[in-house]
């Protein structure tokens, strides 16, 4: 095929199939050939039993999806791309020809998040970075791509905040609409605290603080009431049996790395959950009935799939939360201290020292650098739970929880944690 001898790979790929009839090799081979000789429909008939059979291989699926795909069955094509992306979901070349499928379909926000997560794959593994780490034949359909790609983010999350331009006012979504920008990378942030570094959404204008004041919060102080209450839950839940989840994904090694210190045979970072990226636990809940009645008057940040986040965090004796940065100014952070042991036991934020106090909240922007620390030989418990900024207007809230969901459905699409 390569040397345009198309009627010899013709014989060839039937003598070989002829040999072999299920080898899935052959079968891609045949496939091909009669692809290049324009026999596009007899490449379909040829390969859409075996492609179908329940342990069809990845490579019989993909040749298929091919070639259905040239035959013009945009349909069948995209079905069949996605059972092959499924046996193999890291292939960034065959998912850059089911986006341009999706295309073609004229189904743009499928597509381009399928050219996101082609691109970002394939850029994971150091390919298409370059003209020099991307393949000749594949280089203008890689740039085509990202072209699409930073068209249609834009054009996608602009149509999301649009509703609320129209309904409160360009001024209102002002901070809102400069938030988006600086996120896709089309407007250069403006200058900011060098110790405020968000990993996934900044909102300029909001005053940059490591702490808030409590007349913030005008919720503190039935918080701080119900503390006593809150406390006792807490040491039945300790005493008892109940299993405690680690905060950080133990297997992950990169989450692991984020806290130092503590006894290397036990969890260092526990937590008891109550919502966890807006997943409320419910047995946990009826477990702290006084806890779940108390946070039932807080105002928590209420984002699909990403907040409320409210636990019990339980920092192990000897233990060093290490620094680092939060993912949004957004959203602020509060601390209800509920057992907290005497001696070096304390959270550090844009290099201002705080010492918990039981029973007296205190509520910080985790985008500034942050870290914690508990060395004694006590266990510190702490009520974690966020909040929007203060000091955004109810409707910019309004509009980031419709932003931030249409983002997170976008990332989860493009295969982004």
């Amino acid at each position: 095929m390569a040397a345009g001898e198309l009627t010899r790979a013709l014989e060839l790929s039937a003598t070989l199939l002829d040999s072999e009839p299920t080898n899935a090799d052959f079968l891609s081979l045949r496939a091909a050939a009669l692809m290049a000789s324009g026999k596009t429909d007899a490449a379909v008939d040829l390969l859409t039993e075996p492609a179908h059979a329940p342990e069809a291989p990845f490579a019989i699926k993909a040749a298929l999806a091919m070639c259905q795909r040239q035959a013009g069955d945009l349909t069948a094509a995209a079905g069949m791309f996605v059972s092959a992306l499924a046996n193999r979901p890291n292939d960034f070349a065959l998912r850059l020809s089911y986006a341009e499928c999706l295309d073609l379909q004229h189904d743009v926000d499928a597509a381009v998040a399928e050219y996101f997560r082609a691109v970002n794959d394939a850029q994971r593994q150091g390919r298409w970075l370059s003209d020099a780490s991307t393949g000749p034949a594949l280089r203008e359909r890689v740039k085509r791509a990202m072209d699409v790609i930073d068209a249609g983010r834009q054009s996608l999350f602009e149509r999301v905040l649009q509703p609320h331009i129209e309904a409160f006012g360009l001024q209102s979504m002002a901070r809102v609409a400069e938030a988006l920008q600086i996120y896709l990378g089309t407007q250069d942030p403006p200058e900011r605290d060098p110790r405020q570094q968000p990993k996934f959404f900044w909102m300029p204008g909001l005053p940059p603080t490591p702490f808030f004041d409590r007349e913030q919060f005008p919720w503190y102080p039935a918080l701080e009431a119900a503390t006593a209450a809150i406390q006792q839950e807490l040491r039945a839940v300790l005493d008892s049996q109940r299993e405690l989840m680690p905060f950080l994904k133990i297997e992950d090694k990169r989450a692991e790395e984020t806290y130092l210190g503590g006894d290397p045979r036990s969890r260092a970072w526990d937590a008891f959950f109550f919502y966890r990226h807006a997943e409320p636990f419910a047995e946990n809940h009826a477990a702290c009935p006084n806890t779940a009645r108390a946070l039932g008057g807080i105002p928590l940040t209420q984002v699909a799939a990403h907040a409320p986040e409210v636990l019990f965090s339980v920092l192990a004796p000897q233990t060093h939360i290490k620094p680092h940065h939060g993912v949004t100014n957004t959203r602020v952070v509060t601390h209800l201290p509920l057992l907290i042991p005497d001696g070096d036991c304390k959270l550090v934020v844009g290099g201002t020292e705080h010492a918990w106090q039981e029973g007296r909240c205190v509520t910080f922007d985790d985008t500034f650098l942050h870290e914690a620390w508990n060395r004694t030989d006590q266990r510190r418990v702490v009520l974690i739970l966020d909040t929007w900024n203060p000091f955004l207007t109810p409707e910019e809230c309004v509009a980031l929880k419709d932003l931030v969901e249409r983002i997170g459905d976008f990332n989860v699409r493009a295969g982004i944690n």
